[in-house]
C-alpha cells in the first residue's frame, strides 16, 4: 500500500502500459483517474479497479479537453498527488524527410504539447500536496532509432522537459521523473507485429534486443512507476529511469 490516500491522474490508461499502471497503483492503494481518447476503454480499466477509479475522456494534445478533466478530476476526488504522462504515439516508422508536416505535428502534440498541458493544468493542485510528476518517455529518446526521427524526437523532448521541470519545480516539493522502457508487449505492439510479413520472427526480435531475454508486459513498467510515484522515491528527481531489460546495453538490431 505505498501509494495510500494518494490521487493519481493517468493519460493514455485505456490500455498498454497506462492501463498496466493505472491497476498497479489502485493495488497500492491509490485512487486512480483514467484518462483517454478511447472512454469505453478508460470504463473498462476502471471497471477493475472499482469505487476508488474516475473514467473520463480526453484529448492530450487540446488544452480545453485536458482542463475539463483536470477539473473532473479535482472535483471528484479533492486533490491529485501525482500526474503520471503516458498518453502516445509511435508512428509514423519514417526517416524524417519522409514525414509530412501533419505526421510531424501530431506526433509533437500528442507526445509532447500533452505534458505542457497536464503539467500547467494540474501544477496549482501539485503544488498544494507537494505532488509528483512522472513521463512515459523511451529507450529511444536517449540513443535514436532508425526510421522513427519524428518519434525519438518527441521522447527525447520529453526526457529533457522532465529534468527542465525538475529543477523549476523543487522549490516547490514537486519531484519530475521519467521511464525509458524499449520495447514493451502492449496490445499496439501486439498489433504491429501481426502487421509484419513474419510476426514470429518478428516477436523473437523484440525478445533479443532486451539483455534479459524477452520482451516485457506492462506491468514490469508499472512496478518501477509505483516506484517513483511513492515515498519510497521520495529523494529522487530529475532521474531518468532504463526499464529496458538492459536493451540500451547493446542496442543490436
Amino acid at each position: 500500500m505505498r501509494l495510500a490516500g494518494k490521487t493519481v491522474f493517468v493519460t493514455g490508461a485505456a490500455n498498454g502500459i497506462g492501463r498496466s499502471c493505472a491497476l498497479a497503483y489502485a493495488r497500492e492503494g491509490a485512487s486512480v483517474a483514467l484518462a483517454d481518447v478511447d472512454l469505453a476503454g478508460a470504463r473498462d480499466a476502471a471497471s477493475e479497479i472499482g469505487a476508488a477509479a474516475l473514467a473520463m475522456e480526453c484529448d492530450v494534445s487540446r488544452a480545453a479537453s485536458v482542463e475539463r478533466a483536470a477539473a473532473e478530476a479535482l472535483a471528484r476526488f479533492g486533490e491529485i498527488h501525482a500526474l503520471h504522462n503516458n498518453a502516445g504515439i509511435a508512428g509514423p516508422s519514417k526517416p524524417l524527410d519522409e514525414t509530412s508536416e501533419e505526421e510531424w505535428d501530431v506526433l509533437m502534440a500528442i507526445n509532447l504539447k500533452s505534458v505542457f498541458l497536464a503539467v500547467r493544468a494540474f501544477l496549482p493542485a501539485l503544488r498544494r500536496t507537494r505532488g509528483t510528476i512522472l513521463n512515459t518517455a523511451s529507450m529511444v529518446g536517449l540513443i535514436g532509432q532508425s526510421r522513427h526521427a519524428a518519434y525519438t524526437a518527441t521522447k527525447g523532448g520529453m526526457i529533457t522537459l522532465t529534468k527542465s521541470m525538475a529543477l523549476d519545480y523543487a522549490a516547490d516539493g514537486i519531484r519530475a521523473n521519467a521511464i525509458c522502457p524499449a520495447a514493451v508487449m502492449t496490445p499496439m505492439l501486439e498489433s504491429w507485429c501481426d502487421s509484419q510479413p513474419d510476426p514470429a520472427a518478428t516477436r523473437e526480435l523484440l525478445g533479443r534486443i532486451h539483455a534479459l531475454g524477452y520482451c516485457p508486459k506492462g506491468d514490469e513498467i508499472a512496478s518501477a512507476a509505483v516506484f517513483l510515484l511513492s515515498d519510497d522515491a521520495r529523494f529522487v528527481t530529475g532521474c531518468i529511469l532504463p526499464v529496458s531489460g538492459g536493451a540500451e546495453l547493446g542496442y543490436r538490431v
